[in-house]
């Protein structure tokens, strides 16, 4: 029983999937063309970004059982084509979702209180009190769009905040409680002060903040991405911080992110992207919401267990 690590993920689960029996083979710096060979009588596969999983690519894995993917999208896997093929897929939100949550707190308190700006004017010499002056999250409406592990995880965190907490979510219902307020997507929009996302990218949430969206907005508010890049639309995110109905955004992901996230500078990029980086108004981290030392393991062990569970071996 084979299984063929194309991505570099924590070695708990080589170590668990080894101490049961499997053969753990690392490709993780070879070729494409080896990575091939090597799935031919894989039985797994562990991956996060490196390669698609699709036909062009699985049709070399006939034995294919699983894969795990290290992290919560499964955007790069083809997903009716593994059904098709009876494939099972693993994921692991649970592993970075207190991660995420976090960060997402951390970028929001940032952007409110101008730390980001703050910190990089008195580093130059520059001491400006006035403007420096921030908004406290305290009464603050805060809506959540997607509230699965992550969107939950960050209405955890706000739990110490005095705030009103909406949430939407398309698939989900009956999720209401005493602090989090289930709402539709125009009530949130309405209403809230920060917006949120915390969804999956797939053909329905691709460029969902668009220039429609934004248009509802009724309030100015604070915006975080800490999903996928194409949820936002970058041209229509900056007609709205020009028009001011963003005050602020936390990028943790970009629109124009490539699989291999080290490369993206090395393409050329539009100018709206070039109006962001120039705005004091945005903060940016490079796809880190959910990148700890922490989760690094919790990621792996997840799939341990999940993989484990359904395909322990007989001994």
């Amino acid at each position: 029983m084979k299984v063929v690590f194309l991505d570099t993920v924590h070695e708990i689960l080589a170590t668990r999937l080894a101490s049961e029996g499997y053969k753990c083979v690392d490709a993780t710096v070879v070729s494409r063309e080896k990575c091939l060979e090597e799935i031919n009588d894989a039985v797994g596969i562990v991956i996060r970004s490196r390669f698609t999983m699709n036909e062009e690519f699985l049709q070399f894995a006939p034995n294919l059982k699983f894969i795990a993917r290290s992290g919560a999208g499964m955007e790069n896997i083809d997903e009716r084509y593994c059904k098709k093929r009876e494939i099972d897929l693993f994921n692991a939100p649970e592993g970075n979702r207190n991660a995420v949550g976090e960060h997402a707190l951390g970028m929001l308190l940032s952007l409110m209180r101008k730390m980001h700006t703050a910190d990089r004017e008195v580093r130059a010499g520059k001491w400006d009190r006035e403007g420096n002056r921030g908004v406290e999250l305290d009464g603050k409406t805060v809506g959540i769009i997607g509230f699965g592990n992550n969107g939950k995880a960050f209405a955890k965190k706000l739990q110490g905040f005095d705030v009103k907490l909406m949430a939407y979510d398309k698939y989900k219902k009956n999720f209401g409680d005493h602090f989090v307020m289930e709402c539709t997507l125009n009530a949130l929009l309405k209403n809230a002060d920060v917006i949120s996302f915390h969804i999956p990218q797939n053909q329905e949430t691709i460029y969902m903040a668009n220039d429609q969206f934004f248009n509802k907005i009724e309030k100015s508010v604070f915006l975080l991405n800490l999903s996928r890049g194409k949820i936002v639309e970058t041209a229509a995110l900056v007609k709205a911080l020009k028009s001011g109905k963003v005050i602020g955004v936390g990028l943790d992901v970009l629109e124009y992110e490539r699989t291999s996230f080290e490369s993206f500078f090395e393409q050329e990029l539009p100018e709206e992207f070039t109006y962001l980086l120039k705005s004091d108004a945005v903060l940016f981290t490079p796809h880190i919401g959910g990148w700890t030392q922490e989760s690094y393991y919790k990621l792996s062990a997840v799939l341990a267990d999940k993989i484990l569970e359904k395909y322990a071996i007989e001994k």
